[in-house]
């Protein structure tokens, strides 16, 4: 019933938000002759979402405990909010559960997204490698490069350890939820499938004799993930590509960040543009800009880290000591773990349910076999990217102003070798966000589908909301962007972790089926004997 209610309103909500974007603060005519200056638009819209992200914030992020230590307005020092205990707890306890899954079948992920354990009649839509390179390219974005210049700037140095401990753990999360979205997804007859958390807490509880929970978790699962594809699958791309481009573009006070609105204007037709293709589309895009973009920023991080050769042993003291030696001691290094788990969380998105949507399409008859491939993705972007962004910020000292968004830092830091180099940043910043809102746009979309059904108005009206959310992620403020980002994105891990919980039975019998398969084709069997060797055994 609720769902069925809901399909009425998608057309309205666009048609609302094209309101709220385009709708002016007052007209000519009611101008008195002396008024103050008329505000941007920028500014209307960014006055106009700033109650909407404080709200979400405060319930996302609700403390379970306040440091005693109060700043000169009274407030806690740090706070301990119960999300980030949940997904680091999720992530550290899934990695003890699987054995340390993490590290044991890290050369079976390498050999699997080959292709060594499949065949072109696999049921599904898109290859392992491409499976891939579409969650990466929803994880790997601004995250990466603005996201981890801010957790240095707020955690110190120290920060970075915790990264890329949580990075390590979040590789086990992305493997159980990821093997799930594949054993529950649903194919049509059109051969289209459609998996993700959504798929498996209705599908997968019900088997449990659940189906109650199951399809209440699922609807806020879809309510947050549409949520999430909007914040940090969108906004806060755009908003640090934005930032980017202004810093080349003549830089503040310019007439583009004046109006970089503009900006969102542009990016929302490119991307407009790609969305109408659907998932297989997606996935020819991503799979060639992730890889080069990823090369392109990975080696300006090295040659900027190698210029700086005579700070690289203190940059990694910096980091040792930061993580466990922060000023008062307890307080300081709980808080420091706390900034570094909350940004690689959101950089990585384990725990989270939206690279299960992506991998759900992945052409295997063995669901492990893409939970497997999925565990590259923390490591890719959380211990191999996001360490060398922080490795850049720290070495060159840009770390230390905190008076600078992310994205200017990073920059910044990149200048202090090549000064023509931001330019190249510049184009690996809009190919990282392009990459993330198209992929992010299909994750809305099929939650935007579970909850409003799968006719072409919910479709179309979904992808003009998702265009507009950029013309306004755009024109915001940072600060309110990666709050509302955070928000939104994390909440996700409620409703995705429970259900993963209890589907950890499930998880472990298909880890086992995949692995008897593997070694049967390792041992020099055919993909086609081994696999019925398997599926004969089944109960």
């Amino acid at each position: 019933m609720m769902r069925e209610s809901l399909r009425k309103f998608p057309l309205l909500m666009a048609l609302t938000l094209c309101w709220l974007v385009m709708a002016p603060g007052s007209s000519a005519q009611d101008a008195a002759p002396a008024a103050p200056q008329e505000k941007s638009i920028d500014k209307k819209i960014d006055e106009l979402v700033k109650p909407v992200t404080e709200q979400v914030n405060k319930v996302v992020f609700f403390p379970i405990y306040s440091s005693p230590e109060r700043d000169a307005e009274g407030k806690p020092l740090w706070k301990v909010p119960f999300i980030l205990i949940w997904l680091g707890g999720a992530a550290v306890f899934l990695t003890v559960y699987f054995r340390f899954v993490n590290l044991s079948s890290f050369t079976l992920a390498l050999k699997t997204v080959r292709g060594r354990y499949s065949k072109g009649d696999d049921p599904g839509e898109i290859t392992h490698f491409q499976a891939l390179a579409s969650a990466v390219s929803g994880t790997v974005g601004l995250g990466n490069i603005a996201g981890v210049a801010v957790a240095i700037s707020k955690g110190g140095p120290g920060a970075a350890f915790w990264m890329m401990i949580l990075g390590l753990c979040g590789m086990t999360s992305k493997f159980a939820e990821c093997t799930l979205g594949v054993k529950y997804r649903h194919i049509d007859q059109d051969g289209k499938v459609h998996g993700g958390a959504m798929m498996y807490l209705t599908r997968g509880l019900a088997e449990r004799g659940l189906g109650p929970l199951g399809r209440t978790l699922a609807v806020i699962f879809a309510i947050l993930c549409i949520g999430g594809s909007f914040g940090g699958g969108n906004m806060f791309q755009i908003n640090q590509a934005a930032s980017q481009f202004v810093n080349v573009t003549g830089g503040p006070g310019s007439f583009i960040d004046a109006n970089r609105w503009i900006i969102g204007v542009v990016i929302a037709v490119l991307v407009g543009l790609v969305i109408i293709g659907g998932i297989s589309r997606i996935a020819i895009v991503t799979s060639k800009l992730v890889p080069f973009m990823t090369v392109i920023y990975v080696i300006g991080c090295l040659v900027v880290f190698l210029n700086h050769w005579d700070k690289i042993i203190p940059t990694f003291q910096l980091i040792i000591e930061g993580a466990f030696n922060s000023d008062a001691v307890v307080g300081g290094v709980l808080g420091v773990m706390l900034i570094g788990i909350q940004r690689a969380a959101f950089s990585n998105e384990a725990g989270v349910g939206s690279a299960p949507i992506a991998h759900a399409a992945a052409k295997t008859s063995f669901p492990a076999s893409e939970g497997v491939v999925a565990l590259l993705e923390p490591f890719i972007d959380t211990v191999v990217i996001c360490t060398m962004t922080a490795l850049v910020v720290i070495c060159t000292g840009d770390y230390l102003d905190t008076g600078k968004d992310g994205i200017t830092m990073t920059s910044e830091s990149f200048g202090t070798v090549m000064p023509w180099f931001t330019y190249v940043l510049s184009l690996a910043v809009i190919l990282f966000a392009l990459s993330t809102l198209i992929t992010w746009s299909y994750y809305g979309l099929q939650a935007w589908k579970f909850l409003f059904g799968k006719s072409m108005a919910a479709d179309v009206s979904y992808k003009v909301i998702f265009c507009l959310v950029i013309v306004i992620g755009a024109a915001m403020a940072p600060g309110n962007v990666i709050d509302f980002s955070d928000a939104a994105l994390l909440g996700m891990c409620f409703p995705n972790l429970i259900g993963v919980f209890i589907l950890l039975p499930v998880v472990s019998r298909e880890l086992r089926r995949f692995r008897s398969f593997a070694a049967r084709v390792d041992g020099g069997e055919s993909i086609s004997q081994a696999r019925a060797h398997v599926m004969s055994q089944e109960p």
